[in-house]
């Protein structure tokens, strides 16, 4: 791989077997090159996209300028009886209530006669009515194996299931069901940061919706693996067109000409992400530059309610029609942004090398000065680490001008005085002047412009390719990693949680769950209220999200996302 002007290396990418092709094309065509076993040392990369889990040792021996696409033990919300489990235990921490928008389910075969005794009891109190359940099998994606009943006896199954009740009365587009496949990066899990991004799918049933035939999976599923081999998937459908895909953009579109309070619905939607992800704070481990993109399945009722249908892990990145290329191109970009790499993570190996180096390369016969990066070492106790920044993360909009170089003299007279400063104390001087380096990539050739021409000179490290080594274990504070205060807005990523002070705060190291969901709750509450004009006095001089707050938090849903404080303030014409 050839280094790049003034020794700037590219950024490097690894795909694991399986990993989806438009993340190799986004990397690529921002100038990134791709990772080669034979060429390039055990660790000389800086972002490892796998579909599957990474191993524990992946976690453990992560490097300060490497990030991985998954947080561990992810399953514990996308396995839907592991998510089934955490569902009700937090209904009966916090009332069904706060987490009414999760149907009721079990775990079969464990709860069979659970389920037998509500099915029989549903059945006497409905007058007989019938209700439907849905059935899944709990390790199962895309669709496969799902059925739908309405009699016990129609019941079969030969491996773990849950059955849930049936949303059976589907918000319907021209008589066709749908969901929203919303994109969801959870950055940190200690302390938990969500963003959700304004774009995502709205994915149709290519068969007109009935329940007079439960065994239509056309008409009742709107997995797109299932629908593509719809006979009507390429006709043109009343309203939905051909294919079975909205972008999210027109389905606003089409929510802004119904009788709906848009502000509560997308507040809803936004809440249920975060009241799920609660679920799994205390079982996921804190794991240092990571990132988790999830895809969550929600359904909206004909009463508006929006219900969780599943958390997908890895949600799908095919291309397969044009909403795909809208949707998922601008995704990828924005969660590369996200992880917000800076200049320095393109020297790898090369920056910790330079901090061993340092008694070959700082000769006092340069008499010129010379620049250096900020070294990829953990500092001296008191010293600012790099890492205290890193999720300060910046989108196009954020970008800083701080080089993060710092210039230094040696001068020949030091020579034999005596009082040249170590090596090391150099480099923590260094360090100390530089601040922060969070300067995106696309400055790297402004850098090497204003630096051409400087009598400057910039040291050169002996190559790493002479020997494939694993990378040197780097000292790092990997403590101070997410403790900076995240950016609203991303991109097309809106920061959904946390939303004021009081959530910061509770999030942070062992996360206080009650004290989160009361502010949810009482946000809630704040923006239902919000729309009594007798009450909108009152909330104008709310100071939980006001101005006063350091957050300044934006409502994820609408076009353009106006600030949360001003929701509680705004009746209905905000959209």
């Amino acid at each position: 791989m050839a280094e790049r002007e003034c020794g700037f290396a590219p950024l490097v990418f690894r795909l694991h077997g399986g990993a989806p092709q438009v993340v190799r094309e986004v990397l690529l065509e921002r100038g990134w090159e791709e990772y080669d076993e034979e060429e390039q040392e055990e660790g000389d990369w800086n972002l490892y996209w796998r579909s599957s889990g990474f191993r524990n040792s992946d976690y453990e021996n992560i490097l300060p300028w490497q990030r991985l696409n998954h947080h561990p033990k992810m399953s514990q919300i996308t396995r839907k009886d592991c998510l089934a489990r955490h569902m009700r235990r937090m209904k009966i921490a916090f009332g069904t209530a706060l987490y009414d928008f999760s149907p009721a389910a079990f775990i079969l075969p464990n709860e069979y006669r659970k389920f037998l005794g509500v099915y029989n009891r549903n059945r006497t109190t409905d007058r007989g009515k019938s209700r439907f359940w849905i059935c899944k099998p709990v390790d199962l994606s895309r669709g496969r194996g799902i059925f739908l009943f309405e009699d016990i006896k129609d019941l079969v199954y030969d491996s773990s299931v849950i059955v849930q009740r049936y949303i059976s009365n589907p918000l319907l587009i021209s008589g066709y069901k749908f969901d929203l496949r919303i994109y969801v990066c959870v950055k940190s899990f200690s302390p938990l940061v969500i963003y959700m991004h304004q774009e995502g799918l709205v994915r149709f049933a290519t068969e007109k919706y009935t329940l007079a035939s439960l065994d239509s999976l056309y008409s009742h599923l709107t997995n797109t693996s299932i629908n593509k081999f719809g006979m009507c998937y390429a006709m043109d459908k009343e309203r939905v067109g051909r294919g079975c895909k909205w972008t999210m953009s027109r389905f606003r579109s089409f929510l802004h000409k119904q009788d709906v309070n848009e502000v509560l619905l997308w507040h809803r939607i936004s809440n249920i992400v975060t009241l799920t992800l609660l679920t799994a704070v205390p079982c996921i481990p804190s794991s240092p530059n990571c990132l988790e993109l999830l895809g969550f399945d929600i359904l909206i009722d004909a009463s508006y309610k929006p219900w969780l249908l599943e958390v997908n892990h890895s949600p799908a990145l095919s291309l397969d029609c044009p909403a795909d290329v809208t949707v998922k191109k601008g995704l990828i970009n924005d969660i590369i942004d996200l992880m917000n790499y800076k200049m320095i993570d393109s020297f790898r190996q090369k920056g910790y090398c330079r901090k061993r180096s340092v008694s070959r390369y700082l000769r006092p016969k340069i008499s010129h000065g010379f620049l250096l990066p900020k070294i990829l070492h953990a500092p001296p106790s008191g010293n600012k680490s790099w890492n205290q920044s890193v999720s300060g993360s910046s989108s196009s909009q954020d970008t800083r001008s701080n080089t993060g170089y710092a210039t230094c003299s040696v001068h020949l007279n030091s020579k034999s005085t005596g009082h040249e400063k170590d090596p090391q104390k150099l480099y923590d001087e260094i360090n100390d002047e530089v601040g922060s380096d969070d300067l995106k990539l696309t400055t790297f050739n402004s850098t090497r412009q204003s630096h051409r021409n400087t009598p400057s000179i910039v040291c050169k490290l002996p190559s790493l390719r002479v020997h494939k080594l694993k990378s040197p274990a780097v000292p790092w504070n990997r403590g101070t990693q997410d403790r900076v205060v995240p950016l609203c807005r991303v991109g097309d990523f809106i920061l959904t949680f946390p939303f004021n002070e009081a959530t910061w705060k509770a999030s942070q190291d062992q996360a206080d769950v009650k004290a989160i969901t009361n502010e949810v709750h009482k946000l809630t509450n704040r923006l239902v209220s919000s729309f009594n004009e007798k009450e909108r006095t009152k909330m104008e001089s709310s100071q939980s999200i006001g101005s006063r707050d350091k957050f300044e938090p934006l409502l994820w849903g609408p076009k353009d996302p106006p600030l949360l404080s001003k929701c509680c303030s705004l009746n209905s014409e905000v959209k």
